[in-house]
């Protein structure tokens, strides 16, 4: 019964995101779009820290380098969408393998401070590469690149429904993989590591392929920003794109699998409002992640299961 409601709820998200076009304004339908390209990036980290336990700081060279594995391979290298799309992915697995063969001989604090080092070093790399990347300035990628069969992927109607494809995707792919042995393995892993290397599992192993799996889909996420919005840019491999992701699971709810989505939404749109009131919206955004840390710990998505509705995923 619970896997029967698990189910329902992911299918029932994804059918009111695609209602949501043929009912939201068109500044709402641009901004849903680019909700869910950051969902992606959201539920990518969601699986390292929300079900393995592990706290990276330096998840924007995974989105990054997607980004600019996507946009450099189109720009400099010719490539079209597809196959440039599969390089943008494939260079943030790369990254990430690389990057959690070192990191992960540390833990806890020290796991943080050499994954944000990691970011910082890529950080420091794009903008030295300069003549390539354009460093803090970026570049565009042109309308006219961005195409796929024909189809104009700048219009509004083709990037809603292409990032709503690729969220669809991302997120019953990992609704299904958290329901799956591994998943359930990472769980024994955040909850109490020693006792999973115990029951014979290989925690190292693990570790390292949730952080791969986890940097493939911000890898994804980064090449369909770029795709979808036609921008290149140092700015997204800063630290601030490493906390965003942090602070969109820990608001929506860390462990579950409709938290990250809620996490964007919620931060997307109070930044939006209060911008439009203050200069001072990230304060505003500050004093909301400690009235939720002290009223709702476990996040929006994980007060609700706790109190209402226990087989939330």
């Amino acid at each position: 019964m619970d896997l029967t409601k698990s189910n329902a709820l992911h299918i029932g998200t994804l059918v009111v995101l695609f209602a949501l076009f043929f009912i939201l304004p068109a500044y709402h339908v641009g901004a849903f779009s680019r909700i869910m390209v950051l969902a992606i990036y959201a539920i990518g980290f969601n699986l390292l820290f929300g079900y393995t336990g592990l706290l990276s700081l330096g998840h924007a060279m995974f989105f990054a380098a997607g980004m600019y594995g996507f946009g450099l391979s189109m720009n400099l290298g010719g490539l079209s969408v597809l196959p440039a799309f599969v390089i943008g992915v494939g260079a943030a697995g790369l990254l990430a393998l690389g990057a959690g063969y070192l990191a992960l001989r540390t833990i806890g604090v020290a796991f943080m401070i050499v994954t944000l080092m990691f970011a910082q070093t890529f950080y420091l790399v794009i903008l030295y590469y300069g003549e390539y990347t354009r460093g803090d300035e970026g570049f565009i990628i042109q309308q006219a690149q961005r195409q796929i069969a024909g189809i104009d992927l700048t219009t509004e109607t083709a990037r809603y429904f292409t990032a709503f494809i690729l969220f669809a995707v991302c997120f019953l792919a990992m609704a299904r993989l958290v329901q799956r042995p591994f998943g359930k393995r990472l769980i024994a892993i955040r909850e109490n590591e020693e006792r999973a290397r115990m029951l014979g599992y290989d925690v190292a192993r693990l570790k390292l392929a949730a952080l791969v799996v986890s940097g493939l889909f911000s890898g994804v996420a980064g090449a369909a920003y770029a795709l979808l919005f036609g921008y290149v840019g140092a700015s997204f491999a800063s630290v601030q794109y490493s906390i965003f992701p942090l602070l969109w699971v820990l608001l929506g709810g860390a462990g579950t699998t409709v938290g990250p989505l809620i996490g964007v939404i919620f931060m997307f749109y109070l930044i939006d409002i209060s911008s439009g009131v203050t200069n001072a919206y990230m304060l505003v955004a500050g004093l909301a992640l400690v009235l939720l840390t002290l009223f709702a710990p476990q996040g929006l998505a994980g007060t609700l299961r706790k109190r209402a509705l226990p087989w939330l995923p």
